[in-house]
Parts: C-alpha cells; structure tokens; sequence
C-alpha cells in the first residue's frame, strides 16, 4: 500500500470515528502493520507482565500526563486500568495510532501535524519532556497481558470522548498476512470497534487503558502461582530430609486457592503481609517498601534478593519504581549532602592512565554545584505514578546505609560525565554524539543484590534492570562488584542501540561499545581509589591501636618509677636508640643506645605494616629500660652490657611473636 492509498484510508478512518456520536454508531477498523515490522509484537515480545505496565506508563509521561494510577483487583487480577491526565488522542491521533503500528509518529513531523510532539522539535512532548517511546508499540506491549482490551480517551475542550475496543490477533494465526499491490506483505495484528461517546466534562483530558480477562499465564504470574504450589506441597508433604526451605516471602500480597479463586490463610489476622503500615501515606508506604529490603540487609541476611524477600507483584511495583521517570525515594545522589570529605571523586576521561580525583564540597556545596552535573537533564514538570494507592519513586537508598566488618564504613561515591562527538566518522557508522554523566556508589553492602551492577537510563527511562556484569567487565573483582551500583543517564545518544522491546542493547552498536569502555575504565579508578583509602584506614586503625599500647606501656612505666622512687613527681629518664656510634647528651637521665645492637635480627617486611611492627617493638625496649631503671637493674652495668642485655630481651619478646 502506498503513502496516498494510506492516507486516504487514514482520512476515511478520521471521519468514521468523528461521524460517531454513541456507542450504537460502531466503527470498525483492521490493525495492520508491514514488514518493515517484526509482527510478532501481539505474540509478546516483552518478558514480563511489569514490562506491559511499564510501556503503558511510558505512553502518559509522553502524553505530559501529571498523575498515572494503575489500579488492579490484587491478588486476584482479573483486570488491571491504567488511567493519566495526559493530552489524550484526538480521532486523528488513534486512527494513526492504529493504521500505523510500528511506525511511531511521535519523533516524525507526523506527531508535530498531529499534536502530540512539540511543535518545533519532534524529539519533545507537547510540554517539553525528551519523548521515551520511539517505534510505535508500547501500547501494544499489553499482548503480554491480554488479547483484548479497550482505549478510552478525550482531548482537552471536545465534547466527545473516543473508545476503541481491542482484538488482538496471534501473529501465527492463520491468514495473518497479505500482499499489496506493491509486493510488499502486510500483517493483520487485530481488530478493533471504535466509537464517540458524549462527555459530561469538556475540559477533561487524559486515557484510560482497561485490560481485562488478563491471560492464564499472566494472571498465574502475578500471583505467584508457582510459588504458593511449592508452599503448599511443602506444608501439607514436609520432608524432613529436605534441605531446601520452602517459606513464604516476608512481604506479600497474599494467595490464592487454585481451584477456587478464594484467599489461602491468614497470618496475624491478614491474608497478605506488606513492608508497610495500612496508616501509611502512599509515599511513605513505597519508603516503608525500600526500608523493608535494608533491614533485610541490617538484620545479617548477606542476601537480601528480592526475589527472597517480595512476591512477583510486589517486585512488580518496585520494578516499576526503578524503570520509569520519577524522582529518588530519598533524592538524586548529586544533591545529597556528604559526612566526609572523601565521599565524591571525579572519574577521569583519560583512557588507561586516568585516575579518580577528590572533589571538593567546602561550603556544603552538592556534586551538582561542584561539578556541574545536570542529571535530569531538564525538569521533567511533576509526574506521580500510583499503584494501587501507593506512591513510586526509584528505590535507591544513599544515606544510612549498614556498616559492616570492612575496613571502610562509610560508601564512596564516584561521579562522571562525557561526550563524544565521533569526529571524523559519518554519522551513519558512528551513530551521532553521545552524550551522558553517571554514578559509582561504593558501598560495604549492596542491597538488594538486585542492584549490583550497572543500569542505563535514557532520558531518565530505563526498561532495563542492573547489569551485575558491568557490560561484561573481564576484570576478576567479583567481591569488589559486588559492592557497587552504578547509574547511567544518557542525555544524547544509545537511542538507536536499544533492542525493539527496550530492555536490553546491540552491543555491537558504537554508542554501546564506547560506554563500555568508559564504564570498565571508571571501575579500574574505583577500584583503585577504594584499596587506597582502605589500606591508608587500615594504617591509620594500627597507628592509634599501637598508639594506645604505647600510652598503656607508658604509664605502666610511670608507676613503676614513682613507687620505686617514692616520689609522685618523678619521671622516668628518657631512653634513644641512635645509628650514630657516639652520641653526647647534656643530661644524665638519658639512656643513649646503639639502635643496630639492640634491633639486631629484628627482621620485618619492607611494608607499612612492618614498619609499625618495628616502630612498636623499639617503643616496647624503650618502656622496658625504664621499668628495668625503676628497679634499679641496670646500675653497674657498663653500656656495652647494658646493651648485650637488652639485645637478648629483644630476641625474647620477638621469638614469642613469632609462635603467634
């Protein structure tokens, strides 16, 4: 079909469904897409029912929609709605939507005729947020969930209301496909009845997606049927030479009778279990969530999965926090204030030898102001999604984070920023500039485990989880990765490598292949800014240990002398150890000996660690001539004796550490 027969038939279609004026005035239509298409989008090419959910949202927030609720018959789901106050569509945006599948208008000159990109720039929304969708079928990601469902929507000051009811259509049913006059084969993805309906409220503005009679599988999934049959058999059939401990998750929604439909049991009066109170606020309540998962982590579970912790609708939920637009649950890392100077370093561009530096936030300047991070790129205006009353944010937590055994306590953080501009390749081979700035957090504990990794967000949208490889980092530093997370926001560029389905990247593509090597080169100066600091603490940790001995040796000596001397206010001589061979002192209360004689066979490694064992030891023969002249041990004695005495005392105390 070309262009002029698809736009007559687009004309047609436009009029048909403004002639409607109520549901007994149907308009019927044929999803079509062609080859340039995979048509196996209605088969489901996302993973999960979150991913569905996930590109719905994303369709508001393009739509400049301020307020997304998703609402579910939870645990049941039946029926999942997914309602915003976005721009909505006019008849001439859904007959396109329709007739154009995989063929997005929203980054065309099409969404700028249509109104649903910026009239001057068709990267941007309407109101000026970077669009997330691209290719034209998120809406459709619902095949995922169900094969029917209904559109309802209405622009700002019509009088009508447009409805579409949906039928989509297996890609393999048979006579899915045909030929149009050119040659070229078209696909059949499903039906739909469309009509106009009067609207009680002109001004009103916004669609609604209802999915209902949701698929066997899906529904299975969110509830975790899999999970409750393996509780159920293990219950009711307990092995008692089973090592395998079959429990439900701390937090759930509750379950489900197979057979009947009916909820399973109660524990402490409740059906369900959640990680929060029924007081709280819908912010607070996805706070309690995160809160939930760290006292996981405090609580010494050194597992904290979520998959351990929530049930497959409440991972949903977090999941969902993580992927979309939405502000951090405890605010962005580079507003954060820090508790220590040596918190944030700055990752160096320079391939191989770059090294991180130290940045300086005197003042109680943020990362933001110190480096001049832009992250979000622009302001997004406000965007608050609901799930079944509660309130998502990114459930990242920076702040109060538990300590452990490790010789650092306190995160370190890592910020960078780059562009490229692939000069002197042609656009076409190099894919455009990229530009981007990120974050490496360093901390004792990751949790959950989930987010160790790293994860890329393209204009503040991710469809991707934490990539525990690091973008297959071959460096062998596995308890070291375990112990970062690490974010990515792509301000320009990596558009173009991302998969059909937004959850993962064509690695060959050069925008992935350059943040790779970016990220590994940032992971080798994490790396080597976190051994330093660890070893200068362990240091500093000996230095004030063996300081305190000292002190303890000290006053043991003071007591000694002042009992001996009875005299309360006297003070034991002052001992030095010389590599000088003759060395005159003005006073009479010092002892004056030869430090090679004394230390001989004193070995200890050319380290910092063995240089405070011999700076401890020569501390502990200085106490010990004091304490040997409190007792009056050394009087008669020549200082060649004197010397030969404390030599072989040294071979004592030392052969006793050796047997240590």
């Amino acid at each position: 079909m070309n262009d002029e027969k698809k736009h007559i038939e687009e004309d047609k279609l436009v009029r048909d469904i403004l002639a409607s004026k109520s549901s007994d005035n149907v308009v019927q239509a044929v999803l079509k897409t062609d080859q340039r298409v995979i048509a196996r989008i209605t088969d489901g090419i996302y993973r999960q029912p979150a991913s569905a959910i996930r590109e719905l949202i994303s369709n508001s927030y393009d739509a400049d929609a301020t307020r997304v609720v998703v609402t579910t018959d939870v645990p049941r789901f039946s029926q999942i709605v997914v309602e915003d106050n976005g721009h909505g569509m006019s008849a001439a945006v859904v007959a396109h939507l329709l007739l154009h599948i995989g063929g997005s208008a929203k980054r065309s000159e099409d969404g700028q005729q249509l109104g649903i990109t910026a009239v001057n720039n068709s990267l941007l929304s309407p109101d000026g947020r970077r669009l997330i969708g691209k290719i034209g079928i998120g809406l459709f990601s619902v095949s995922q969930l169900t094969q029917t469902f209904q559109i309802i929507t209405k622009v700002r000051g019509d009088k009508f209301r447009t409805v579409a009811t949906v039928t989509l259509r297996q890609f393999s049913d048979e006579g899915s496909s045909a030929k149009t006059e050119s040659g070229d084969l078209t696909f059949e993805t499903g039906r739909v009845n469309i009509w106009r309906e009067p609207a009680t409220d002109r001004e009103a503005h916004g669609t609604s997606v209802v999915l209902s009679n949701l698929r066997p599988q899906a529904r299975n999934t969110l509830r975790s049927r899999e999970l409750w049959i393996a509780i159920e058999n293990a219950e009711n059939h307990p092995d008692p030479n089973s090592t395998h401990d079959v429990r439900p998750p701390p937090f759930h929604v509750g379950r489900l009778d197979p057979s009947s439909g009916e909820l399973l049991k109660k524990s402490a009066n409740r059906f369900d279990s959640l990680p929060w109170s029924p007081t709280d606020s819908p912010a607070n309540a996805f706070k309690s969530m995160v809160e939930s998962v760290w006292a996981e982590a405090s609580s010494g579970n050194t597992n904290a999965q979520l998959e351990t912790i929530f049930d497959y609708y409440l991972r949903m939920v977090w999941q969902l926090g993580l992927a979309i637009p939405l502000p951090y649950v405890e605010g962005h890392p580079f507003d954060l204030p820090m508790s220590t100077p040596e918190q944030w370093h700055l990752i160096s561009n320079t391939k191989g030898t770059g090294a991180a530096t130290r940045i300086s936030l005197a003042d109680g300047r943020t990362v933001r102001e110190a480096v001049g991070m832009t992250s979000p790129l622009e302001k997004q205006g406000s965007f608050d999604v609901f799930v079944d009353g509660i309130q998502l944010a990114r459930p990242l937590k920076f702040t109060n984070l538990p300590t452990t055994m490790h010789a650092l306590k306190h995160p370190l953080f890592f910020a960078g920023k780059c562009r490229e501009e692939f000069s002197g390749i042609a656009t076409e081979l190099s894919g455009g500039p990229i530009d981007f700035e990120a974050y490496l957090l360093w901390a004792p504990k990751i949790a959950p485990t989930e987010h160790q990794g790293s994860l890329i967000r393209i204009h503040g949208s991710s469809g991707t989880l934490f990539d525990p490889t690091f973008m297959r980092y071959g460096v062998s530093e596995q308890t070291r990765l375990r112990q970062i997370t690490c974010e990515i926001f792509i301000h320009q560029g990596l558009d173009s490598a991302l998969n059909i389905d937004r959850e993962s990247f064509n690695n060959a593509h050069p925008h992935s292949v350059f943040i790779t090597r970016w990220l590994h080169n940032a992971l080798r100066q994490v790396a080597t800014v976190q051994k330093r600091l660890g070893r200068d603490f362990r240091s500093d940790a000996k230095h004030a240990s063996q300081s305190k001995v000292y002190l303890d040796l000290q006053n043991l000596a003071l007591r000694a002398w002042r009992e001996n001397a009875e005299d309360e206010g006297a003070t034991p001589p002052e001992v030095m150890f010389t590599d000088e061979e003759h060395v005159k002192t003005d006073s009479a209360d010092t002892f004056v000996f030869s430090r090679e004689v004394i230390m001989n066979g004193a070995d200890f490694p050319n380290s910092d660690s063995g240089r405070l064992q011999k700076d401890l030891l020569e501390k502990r023969m200085k106490v010990l001539v004091q304490v040997l002249a409190a007792f009056g041990l050394l009087e008669g004695l020549s200082v060649m004796q004197q010397e030969k005495l404390l030599y072989t005392l040294q071979q004592v105390i030392t052969s006793q550490d050796d047997e240590h």
